[in-house]
Formats: structure tokens, C-alpha cells, sequence
């Protein structure tokens, strides 16, 4: 479901959407980013820290999703969240409504600190599917092959393969994002080769 996003008045800064498919190499690309001077906004790290115990998204996700999702400590447990989410559109859909609201208004908050001629990165993994990208001045698309990325998600992040598959196909298609890039990064090898994408894109698009 596309959601409404109000774009804050702020045409003196560049605002660039980056997205990927889960484990494409986004962090990279954002970190080499935030190295260049961007002001780099984690759409996800802002969602864990509204889903902190006490924090309004960790109320409204207990709320609706009950005591299942919470462990015995107090804090979410994100991997039961997931398994439910991931496994039924619809709770999917719930969540994203409770969540997109509370972090597009974290984001404009910060957005409104920027100096101008700043460069702003929104570090958003469903920019596409939520229509974001139409509010960006450029949307930069990384992208990685399907087998690489499952390799990742079950070696490094210790995930179960069919639960890596099940995240990549809640997420839009590779060719959807590609269709709305401005510029696509291949993150096909090294990560030094990654970062001389940054970099070129960089100086040719935000120095």
C-alpha cells in the first residue's frame, strides 16, 4: 500500500532516497556516505528506537501484536515479530501503519536541523513500495544478486534460508526499484569496489 508522505519544505538541501534489497550492501553505501559529510537518516535504526521499551512504537506494536511479541526481559523481540509479519501480508501491512507515521515524523524533525546545501540521505529499505522516492531529488538503488544476498542473511546474520527468501520476497523486486533509481551501485564485488561507486556518484551528483 503506497503511503502519504508529506515532503517538508526544505528545496535548499538535496535530498537523495537510498534503498536495496535486505543485505545488498545499503550500510556500506551509507556509511561511505555519512564519511563524505551527508547527514545520513537510518529509517530502521529510528524504528528500533521507537520500539524501545516505553517508546510509543513499542506500545502500539504490543498493543496490537500482544504479549507474544515482547520477551521476558520487556524488550520487543524482533525475530517473533518477524516470523509473524513475514509470514501474513496483512499483519505486514499493520505493522508498517503503526511504524512509517512515527519515523517519517522523527525524520522531519531532523530534516529541520539541516543547514542549508546539506545532503540528506534517507536510509529507507521500502522507499519504493511506500512511494517515498517521489519526494527525493535522487534516489540511488544498490542492488546485488539474489543468491549472494540469501548467502549473507544465513551465513553472517545466522537466519534460516527459507526466512531470508520469505524477508526478500515481502520486499519490492529488484526491477521496481531500478525503474525509479536515478543511479544504481552493483555491490557484484569488493567492498573498496562498492565505495569507488560512492564515491564517483559523490562527486558528481552532491560535492
Amino acid at each position: 500500500m503506497k503511503e502519504l508522505f508529506t515532503r517538508p519544505d526544505r528545496a535548499d538541501v538535496l535530498r537523495v532516497g537510498l534503498t536495496g534489497g535486505i543485505a545488498s550492501g545499503k550500510s556500506t553505501v551509507s556509511r561511505r556516505l555519512a564519511e563524505h559529510g551527508a547527514l545520513v537518516v537510518d529509517a530502521d535504526a529510528i524504528a528500533r528506537e521507537l520500539q524501545e521499551p516505553g517508546a510509543v512504537g513499542y506500545e502500539a506494536v504490543l498493543e496490537h501484536f500482544g504479549p507474544a511479541v515482547v520477551r521476558e526481559d520487556g524488550a520487543l523481540d524482533r525475530a517473533a515479530l518477524a516470523r509473524i509479519v513475514f509470514g501474513d501480508p496483512a499483519q505486514l501491512e499493520a505493522l508498517n501503519g503503526i511504524m512509517h507515521p512515527l519515523v517519517r515524523a522523527r525524520t522531519a524533525r531532523l530534516l529541520a536541523d539541516v543547514p542549508p546545501g546539506g545532503v540528506v540521505v534517507h536510509d529507507i529499505p521500502l522507499l519504493v513500495e511506500t512511494g517515498q522516492h517521489e519526494q527525493m531529488d535522487r534516489v540511488l538503488v544498490v542492488e546485488a544478486p539474489e543468491a549472494e544476498r540469501v548467502r549473507r542473511m544465513v551465513e553472517d546474520r545466522g537466519m534460516a534460508e527459507q526466512d531470508a527468501r520469505r524477508r526478500i520476497a515481502a520486499q519490492a523486486k529488484d526491477e521496481d526499484r531500478r525503474a525509479v533509481a536515478t543511479t544504481v551501485l552493483e555491490n557484484t564485488g569488493s567492498i573498496a569496489e562498492l565505495e569507488a561507486q560512492v564515491d564517483e556518484w559523490w562527486n558528481r551528483e552532491a560535492a
